[in-house]
């Protein structure tokens, strides 16, 4: 039997965490072909191409779809160029992990006050013009903060929904933790935004009425699934010694005594008191854990204590790191930042692959 090919578009793929996992969620049936993905940070793009062979189209997605926004003649030209090239095939899939700060409860929630939020409103205005050229696409999967759900109330999600509709889509969302449906041993909820085209293939989609078929294993004390992301030789630059940091070994915090097990997770607080996941977890991975400071989570290993290496970072979201996935030389704190943005990869996997069984 020939297998159905679906087309997949990225928007603000970051370092192709949901293209990633697009690609290796071949089924008996399906498989889904990147044609192209867009990302405008020059470092995360860096690493995306490390990574992958397809079309990266590097821009404001603003221009992209509108160069007469451009400031002189000639990014006006190379942007129409790259109007031309994202405009230039029917997607069957278009996803986007559309930016979050605007949302988050790490941030200051402006919602839609902040330019960020608007970012939603140029996936409507790809759709559109898609459908101009081709067809709208088949399904959307869109993914955001958890707190965009509740936002001002409810209605920010309501206009995001009524968007989507508009556009013809049957929209169904829920919250998931990482945790709970993978064996990604991280602590973060996330929502999680369907669109069908054909209402026949939202009411294939049994996923989310069927949670509980999914649930792994709650992680534990000593879990195999944590040691196995911890790398045993780190460099020295990583470690927390007295003689570096003596602020932490004092009668109010002290590492050594705050953090006293092996492989698990601790947070240290504004430099005030350490604290552990009372689930056996990484706390949610954060993109200011490249802003310096000391937002990386901590753990013990045989040799002391120490942050966790941005390599380690990228497997707590399930990049297979040192097994295919190559980060590229840049600066840690561009690393780490990129981790936080992105997606938990085996998460994004579970629901697509879900999402396979629609079109058989």
């Amino acid at each position: 039997m020939k297998k159905q090919v679906l087309h997949v578009g990225s928007l603000f793929a970051g370092v192709g965490g949901i293209c990633l996992a697009f690609l290796s969620s071949e089924t008996d049936t399906v498989e889904y072909k990147m044609e192209w993905a867009n990302e405008i940070d020059k470092y995360a793009c860096e690493t995306y191409r490390t990574n992958f062979k397809h079309p990266l189209i590097e821009g404001d997605i603003y221009k992209i779809l509108n160069p007469s926004l451009c400031k002189d003649e000639k990014e006006q030209k190379r942007y129409e160029g790259l109007n031309a090239q994202i405009l230039s095939k029917k997607i069957d899939v278009l996803n986007g992990g559309f930016p979050c700060q605007a949302f988050s409860i790490a941030g200051q929630r402006k919602g839609f006050n902040d330019e960020r939020g608007h970012l939603f409103l140029a996936i409507i205005e790809l759709i559109q013009k898609l459908s101009e050229k081709h067809d709208k696409p088949r399904f959307l999967f869109l993914e955001n903060v958890k707190n965009l759900l509740t936002h001002d109330n409810n209605k920010t999600y309501a206009f995001i929904k009524s968007k989507l509709e508009t556009e013809g889509y049957t929209v169904i969302q829920t919250v998931l933790n990482t945790m709970d449906y993978t064996d990604l041993p991280q602590n973060r909820e996330r929502l999680y935004i369907l669109g069908f085209q054909n209402i026949e293939d939202s009411e294939k989609f049994m996923l989310f009425k069927n949670l509980s078929d999914y649930r792994t294993t709650k992680f534990v004390s000593g879990d195999k699934r944590v040691l196995s992301l911890i790398n045993k030789i780190v460099p020295e630059k990583y470690y927390y010694t007295k003689d570096k940091y003596p602020l932490y070994y004092n009668d109010k915090v002290n590492l050594d005594i705050d953090i006293n097990e092996k492989g698990q997770f601790y947070q240290l607080r504004r430099g005030m008191y350490v604290r552990k996941n009372k689930s056996n977890v990484c706390p949610t991975l954060t993109a200011n854990m490249g802003t310096g400071g000391h937002n990386v989570p901590l753990i013990r290993d045989a040799h002391g204590i120490r942050k966790l290496t941005p390599a380690e970072t990228f497997k707590l979201q399930g990049f297979p790191v040192d097994n295919g996935y190559v980060l590229p030389s840049l600066a840690d704190s561009y690393l780490y930042k990129q981790a936080g943005n992105s997606v938990s990869v085996p998460m994004i996997k579970l629901i697509i692959t879900e999402l396979a069984k629609c079109v058989q």
